[in-house]
C-alpha cells in the first residue's frame, strides 16, 4: 500500500468515527443512535485494518477482526434489544439541533489544540499520517463526554459511554500502543457486562415507574 492510498483510507475511517459521533450527539431516538454505532463500529474496525495492512500485522488484523465484532454487532445488538422494551417517553435532551453540532464542531477544534504537541512529535511518512489523526480519536471522546452529560435518559447516557470507549480505542489504535489495547479489550468486556445489567434494570424499571428518566428517577427515590 503507498503512503498517498494509505492516508487516503485513514482519512476516510477517522472521518467516518468523527461523523458518527456528531450524529450520536444530534439524534435523539435511541434506535437511531444504534444503527449509527453500527455504522461507526464499521469504521473503527476499518481504521485497524488500513493499519494492519500497511504495517503488515497479523495482530492488528486479529484487533481489527474483533473491534469489527465487537463494535459493530454485539454492542449493537444488546444496545437494540436494551431498548426494545415497551418504551416511556424518551427523555428530552438538554442539547439538541443546531446546538450540538456547533458543540461538536467546538470540541473537535480543542481536541486538535490540546493534541498538537504530541502530533508535532510525530515523524513524516506513514507513522505520521496515524498520528496526525490522534486528535480525531480525543474529539470522539469528547463528544462522548458531553452526551454523558447531557443525556438524561439511562440508555441514551450508555450511548455516551460507548461513544468515549470507541473513541480511546481510535486513540489507541493510531498511537500504536499495543499493551492498551488489551486493556481496551478488557474494558469493552465491562462495558458489555454493564449493558447486560442495564437491560435488565431498565425493563424492570420500566415495567415499575413507566420510563428511565433520570430526573424521575430522582423523584421516586426522594419521595
Amino acid at each position: 500500500m503507498t503512503d498517498s492510498l494509505y492516508t487516503q483510507l485513514l482519512d476516510l475511517a477517522c472521518g467516518g468515527l468523527l461523523l458518527t459521533a456528531a450524529l450520536v450527539l444530534w439524534r435523539r431516538r435511541v434506535a437511531v443512535v444504534v444503527r449509527v454505532f453500527v455504522l461507526q463500529g464499521i469504521a473503527l474496525g476499518g481504521l485497524g485494518a488500513v493499519l494492519a495492512v500497511h504495517e503488515v500485522s497479523v495482530r492488528l488484523w486479529a484487533v481489527a477482526a474483533g473491534l469489527l465484532a465487537l463494535r459493530a454487532v454485539v454492542l449493537p445488538w444488546l444496545l437494540r434489544r436494551a431498548a426494545a422494551a415497551p418504551p416511556g417517553p424518551e427523555p428530552t435532551p438538554l442539547l439538541g439541533g443546531a446546538a450540538a453540532l456547533l458543540a461538536t464542531a467546538g470540541l473537535t477544534l480543542l481536541a486538535f489544540a490540546v493534541s498538537r504537541p504530541l502530533v508535532e512529535l510525530a515523524p513524516a511518512g506513514g507513522v505520521g499520517a496515524a498520528s496526525a489523526a490522534i486528535p480525531v480519536g480525543v474529539a470522539v471522546v469528547l463528544v462522548g463526554f458531553l452526551v454523558l452529560a447531557t443525556r438524561r435518559g439511562a440508555l441514551p447516557q450508555l450511548a455516551g459511554l460507548l461513544l468515549m470507549d470507541n473513541g480511546i480505542t481510535a486513540v489507541a489504535l493510531l498511537t500504536g500502543a499495543g499493551p492498551a489495547l488489551l486493556v481496551q479489550v478488557g474494558v469493552a468486556l465491562d462495558v458489555l457486562l454493564v449493558l447486560v445489567i442495564l437491560q435488565l434494570s431498565a425493563t424492570r424499571t420500566r415495567e415499575t415507574v413507566g420510563d428511565t428518566d433520570l430526573d424521575e428517577l430522582r423523584e421516586l427515590r426522594d419521595s
